[in-house]
């Protein structure tokens, strides 16, 4: 299991806390220090079964210097979107979890980081 954090964030200090207090095995990746290229963005995607505009940040200042909330959400735009999300990784919604049987789960709730861990 491998969770991609910003330290800075309270969702993931969360998260961390219930999987240590869960004893998970666990590895951190400060995504916006080891920035995930577009091809690992893809394989979360698929992971998560979402779109790259599901997990964007919008109000973060790099998305409104880009305009994101005016790009189409299709899949014409989507290596758009997710070149976007490798150049500016702080657009990307944490924290990620992606879990030991090939998912993945935005773990922004309890209940999320909780559903990570019985997917083994």
């Amino acid at each position: 299991m491998e969770i991609w954090i910003n330290p800075a964030c309270s969702k993931c200090r969360s998260a961390l806390s219930l999987l240590d207090a869960e004893g998970a095995d666990y590895t951190v990746r400060r995504y916006l220090e080891d920035v995930p290229g577009e091809d690992e963005i893809r394989d979360v995607l698929d992971r998560l079964g979402l779109e790259p505009w599901d997990i964007t940040r919008t109000q973060e200042a790099a998305a409104k210097e880009l305009g994101l909330k005016e790009w189409p959400r299709d899949d014409s735009a989507r290596d758009r979107w997710i070149t976007a999300l490798a150049g500016h990784p702080k657009l990307i919604q944490r924290p990620i979890i992606t879990a030991d049987d090939g998912t993945a789960v935005v773990g922004r709730t309890d209940e999320a980081v909780r559903d990570a861990l019985t997917r083994t």
